[in-house]
């Protein structure tokens, strides 16, 4: 195990490093580390941090609680009947989820996802563009934006069509089923699946393995592979961008939201 000293710590992400490896685990339990404005910026932020420090050779990234990240976080009181939501949409994926999405598959060391639960919407997006993905037994995955009368983003249409193929990325996009770990890694949406309680300690030892290997190779390896596979990243989000932006402000997503704030909360 990684003997962790916390180097950041805000109200919406923790940042611990240890024997090279940068662990960065999303903190909102409460909202099952949906992504507000805060862990929007927070996480952008550790990233370029991780991604720009010499000592730091692998990153794993995790959730705290029972979820990796349900995706975006939708501020309900924001949403009136007059206010127009694609700008503001437009701006979360330029200045946010986009550049996230990025910068992990830029960055040129390894980066691990422990995901510890459901991983939904951009959540599924993050956690994809990882470079090798390890599930809970109970972890789930779910792009379920047509639900709500949206489209994909966060680079999702081609993150997740890279993993499993056309015809299965079309089925979870548009049936917005949620797939189970076994099924996951059955489809090569991630890499291993691991009993609950080993989450932690298997992702750590690859972690530390990763972070004693040889970053430079590592890192040409992620160029190429970035070219091979996900060279049209950018026009994925240009796509997603333009879907987005014409749907957010359109009746089935106000009538989703609308349903959506009226469910009693437990």
């Amino acid at each position: 195990m990684i003997d962790w000293t916390v180097t950041s710590h805000t109200e919406t992400l923790e940042t611990a490093t240890g024997d090279g490896v940068a662990r960065l685990t999303m903190s909102r339990p409460a909202s099952l580390n949906a992504f507000d404005d805060a862990l929007q910026r927070d996480f952008l932020d550790a990233v370029v941090a991780a991604a720009e420090d010499d000592a730091v050779r692998c990153v794993l990234i995790t959730g705290r609680g029972r979820a990796f990240s349900a995706g975006a976080d939708l501020a309900l009181d924001e949403i009136g009947p007059h206010v127009r939501l694609a700008p503001r949409t437009e701006r979360e994926l330029t200045r946010f989820y986009n550049p996230i999405v990025r910068r992990l598959r830029e960055m040129p060391k390894p980066v691990i996802a422990a995901v510890n639960g459901a991983a939904a919407g951009v959540g599924c997006a993050v956690a994809v563009a990882c470079d090798h993905v390890v599930g809970a037994r109970s972890s789930s995955f779910a792009l379920a934006f047509s639900k709500v009368g949206l489209t994909l983003d966060g680079g999702a249409s081609l993150l997740v069509g890279a993993r499993v193929g056309f015809g299965r990325a079309s089925r979870m996009a548009l049936l917005a089923e949620r797939i189970d770990a076994d099924t996951a890694l059955a489809w090569g949406l991630i890499d291993a699946v691991v009993d609950d309680d080993d989450l932690s300690g298997h992702t750590e030892a690859l972690a530390r393995e990763l972070a004693s290997g040889p970053t430079d190779a590592y890192a040409a390896t992620k160029a190429s592979l970035n070219v091979a596979f996900l060279h049209r990243l950018e026009d994925s989000f240009e796509s997603e961008i333009a879907g987005q932006t014409a749907l957010v402000d359109g009746d089935h997503f106000r009538s989703a939201i609308t349903r959506f704030a009226s469910r009693p909360r437990s």
